[in-house]
């Protein structure tokens, strides 16, 4: 199976900002961006004359959201066309599938620091949909979805202090947490004004629309 294999650190430094893919090292010195706040390679720190490109932009905008959800090529491209084929705002519909993703409704509410931790939850069968075991970071989370974690993961040393950090954390309007049972349960879709600024998102629409 495919998978991102690139330093989580040097993806960062190559869209020139923080994605937050390794938990609470990204707000710590040791960060990549604190350290190297400029693009890896040779030519890291140089400037391009005349600067990025409207296809750059493009590119970079599809790089960045790529990344951050922790999707392929392939994968990416399909959650585009099945958006596009919708009814409605392209863009809110990519970002919505985005969203829903299981991954990130697992980070989203708290239960892991970055997706990619989220992600390995989900692998390891550590989810419940439900009730069933889901192991597939990419399964579409819909309306009425209850989600819990397994009795086993939560007596864990990975998750003793989850409990206190979920008391500091606030999750989109769309789920309904209960911190102390570690239960999720999804309210409705991600509303239109819950999926931020869509700017970059049309800059997406625009690459694939080429």
């Amino acid at each position: 199976m495919a998978k991102i294999t690139d330093p989580k650190c040097k993806q960062c430094r190559q869209m020139g900002e923080k994605l937050f893919l390794r938990g609470e090292r990204c707000f710590s010195p040791k960060c990549g961006m604190v350290k190297r706040a400029y693009a890896p390679g040779a030519r890291g720190k140089s400037k391009r004359r005349g600067g990025i490109s409207e296809y750059g932009q493009q590119l970079k905008a599809k790089q960045r959201v790529k990344r951050l959800y922790g999707t392929l090529e392939r994968q990416f491209k399909k959650y585009f066309l099945q958006a596009e084929a919708q009814k409605g705002d392209t863009r809110e519909n990519l970002l919505r599938k985005l969203e829903t993703r299981l991954d990130n409704v697992i980070f989203r509410a708290g239960f892991a620091k970055s997706r990619p931790a989220a992600r390995q939850l989900v692998n390891h069968g550590h989810i419940l949909v439900n009730g069933r075991r889901v192991t597939i970071p990419s399964y579409e989370v819909k309306a009425g979805d209850m989600i819990v974690l397994k009795d086993r993961i939560k007596k864990s040393r990975l998750m003793e202090n989850l409990a206190t950090e979920l008391k500091k954390h606030e999750e989109p309007k769309w789920m309904l947490l209960n911190k102390e049972n570690f239960e999720l349960k999804i309210v409705s879709a991600p509303g239109a004004e819950e999926l931020g600024d869509l700017t970059p998102v049309g800059l997406i629409v625009e690459f694939y629309s080429r």
